[in-house]
């Protein structure tokens, strides 16, 4: 039977940090206790903005042995023809499976990208935009071991939180647990310690992904800590309102 809440995961974006020093930052992150660390993938074709490469990513893995997870927001052929660079710089110390995630929106093959990523040694996951319906990741939940809702436009880091994601999540985890299939929900964009990731727990999500919202604390720790604190919360049924 598929546990209908799943162990909160606390995993910062790297978007906001010193990129002339990743290298401390990722090992700084691990610090923190957090649970995985995203590399925001942008190639300036599918969102308009240009990040990092597997190189950047393989470059950071000797810093820290926290999971990696790295979310593709690249064009199709970008995905298809960097699929292996980028589950290589992915893995783990060991070569355990990274995350790798695969948006709905850029990839006319799906399944076949998906597959790719198993069959490569990467942990294939799945993104939805915002104007995504959740219908569009319903045949593929069988081969991902997390679905990523966005709840902001990817492209930029520091954007306002979308509320109306909340119905996704509902959605996704009825079907998930129907379906008893043991997959993580995720959630990006604008999520704080606050009634976001209150609600968005709440809703099903258990894997967090907050970049400004855990940077702009004193200290790392104290941010990875806050957002935990606010999750765990929810799932004990205390869960904050929106604000007026």
């Amino acid at each position: 039977m598929a546990t209908p809440h799943r162990s909160i995961q606390i995993i910062p974006s790297v978007l906001p940090a010193n990129w002339a020093a990743m290298g401390q930052c990722v090992k700084d992150l691990e610090d923190a206790g957090v649970d995985r660390i995203q590399f925001d993938v942008m190639d300036g074709n599918f969102v308009p903005n240009l990040t990092f490469g597997p190189e950047l990513i393989k470059a950071c893995r000797p810093y820290c042995s926290v999971p990696f997870e790295t979310q593709l927001m690249v064009s199709q052929y970008n995905c298809e023809t960097m699929l292996e660079q980028y589950v290589e710089a992915s893995k783990g110390v060991n070569g355990e499976p990274g995350v790798v995630i695969a948006h709905v929106e850029a990839n006319t093959h799906l399944h076949r990208v998906l597959g790719k990523i198993r069959q490569l040694g990467g942990s294939p996951s799945v993104a939805l935009n915002p104007h995504t319906p959740m219908e569009m990741v319903k045949e593929v939940l069988d081969m991902v071991d997390h679905v990523l809702v966005m709840t902001v436009n990817p492209g930029f880091g520091g954007q306002a939180y979308i509320p109306s994601m909340l119905n996704k999540i509902t959605e996704l985890r009825k079907q998930i647990v129907e379906r008893n299939l043991e997959v993580d929900i995720e959630v990006d964009g604008g999520i704080k310690a606050n009634w976001t990731i209150s609600q968005c727990c709440a809703a099903g999500a258990n894997c967090f992904i907050a970049g400004s919202g855990m940077f702009a604390y004193p200290s790392l720790k104290e941010g990875c800590d806050d957002l935990r604190r606010v999750a765990s919360e929810a799932q004990l049924g205390n869960v904050l309102p929106t604000p007026n």
